[in-house]
C-alpha cells in the first residue's frame, strides 16, 4: 500500500545525544476528512534502516458512514510487506488467492518476490456505521539471492507473539530476536521490529545487538540524554552505542531495524530491486497487463504513474 507518491521526508535538527545519527521528520499528507499518512522512509539521510526500506505511519483517523479505505489492487515485486494495526481493520485479498481481515496486533506478512498484487479495502460490514484505522505499513528489502523467489503470503495472530512486561513497559517481540525473546515470523534477512508501551517514567534499553536501529514516536514523549521527541519522529541510532530511553509521559513507541542490507536497492513506486533494469521490466509487465488478477477484485486497479 503506498497512500502518496514518496517525497523525501527531512533530516531535524542535530541532538546532543551522540548516540542518534538524525532524526527523520516525516513528510505529511492529508488524504481526506482526517486521514493523515505519514512517510519516514525512505529519507534523504536514510534511504533504509536494516531491510526496512518504506516506512509509512497512518491515522488515528475515523472513517465516517459509508467511507472507508480503498487501496485498488497493484503490484509489488522485490520486498515483503508488513501492515501492523493499532486500531481498526482492514481486508487483505492478493494475486496468490488470499483473502483475510488483519485486525490490530496481527501481522500480514506478504512477500512479493517476482511478483505479487493485492488491494486493501474497508469491508462492507464497516462501511455502514464507519471505522476507526490506525496502524503502520513497512516494507522490507529481499536479499538479493531472494528477490525473485515465488510470492507468498503469512497471517500471524496476536497470541503468537512473545510479550515481555516488566516495571511499566510492555515489548510485543513482533519480528525477529529482542531482549531474550524471539518472534515466530520467518525473515529471509536479519530484521527485528519491536511495539512497545512505556509508563511514564519507565525506562527500556535498546542494546547494540543490531547494526542498524531506529525507534519511532508514535504517542507520548521520550526523553533520549536530555532530549525529547514528540510525536511522529523516526529517531536513527548510529551502531555499536548502547542507548537508554525513558517515557516523559505516556508513550508508545516502535523498534525496528536489523543488519545492512546487502547492498543499495533502487525503488520506484511500489518495485523495490537491487537492479534497475529488474524496475523497468516490472514497469512493462504492469502496464501490459502481465501480472495475475486478485480473485474477488479484478475489475478495478492502480495504473502506472506516468512519471
Amino acid at each position: 500500500m503506498s497512500f502518496f507518491p514518496g517525497q523525501d521526508p527531512r533530516a531535524g535538527d542535530a541532538y546532543s545525544c551522540e548516540a542518534i545519527a538524525h532524526v527523520v521528520v516525516p513528510r505529511t499528507v492529508d488524504l481526506g476528512d482526517g486521514f493523515a499518512v505519514r512517510r519516514a522512509l525512505p529519507s534523504v539521510r536514510s534511504r533504509m534502516v536494516g531491510p526496512f526500506i518504506f516506512f509509512d505511519h497512518f491515522g488515528p483517523a475515523e472513517f465516517r458512514a459509508g467511507t472507508g479505505l480503498d487501496v485498488r489492487p497493484h503490484p509489488h515485486i522485490g520486498l515483503s510487506t508488513v501492515t501492523y494495526l493499532f486500531d481498526g481493520e482492514i481486508m487483505h485479498r492478493d494475486s496468490l488467492g488470499t483473502a483475510l481481515a488483519i485486525r490490530p496486533g496481527e501481522i500480514n506478512w506478504m512477500t512479493a518476490g517476482r511478483g505479487i498484487v493485492h488491494s486493501e479495502r474497508t469491508d462492507s460490514t464497516l462501511r455502514t456505521s464507519g471505522s476507526p484505522i490506525h496502524g503502520l505499513q513497512m516494507w522490507v528489502a529481499l536479499p538479493a539471492a531472494s528477490e525473485e523467489i515465488a510470492p507468498g503470503f503469512a497471517h500471524h495472530a496476536t497470541s503468537e507473539f512473545p510479550i515481555i512486561e516488566d516495571e511499566g513497559k510492555t515489548v510485543r517481540v513482533v519480528v525477529g530476536s529482542l531482549y531474550g525473546a524471539k518472534s515466530p515470523v520467518p525473515v529471509l534477512h536479519e530484521t527485528i521490529f519491536g511495539d512497545v508501551v512505556l509508563k511514564a517514567g519507565a525506562s527500556i534499553p535498546i542494546d547494540a545487538d543490531h547494526d542498524e536501529r531506529a525507534l519511532y514516536v508514535i504517542d507520548g514523549t521520550i526523553d533520549i540524554a536530555g532530549d525529547r521527541f514528540e510525536p511522529g519522529r523516526l529517531l536513527v541510532f548510529k551502531p555499536g552505542d548502547r542507548i537508554t530511553v525513558t517515557a516523559a509521559t505516556d508513550a508508545h513507541v516502535v523498534l525496528v531495524g536489523g543488519a545492512p542490507m546487502d547492498g543499495p536497492r533502487h525503488i520506484w513506486w511500489n518495485f523495490v530491486s537491487s537492479r534497475k533494469d529488474r524496475i523497468e521490466q516490472a514497469k512493462a509487465d504492469w502496464k501490459a497487463g502481465h501480472f495475475d488478477k486478485v480473485p474477488g477484485d479484478e475489475i478495478e486497479f492502480i495504473p502506472l504513474p506516468e512519471r
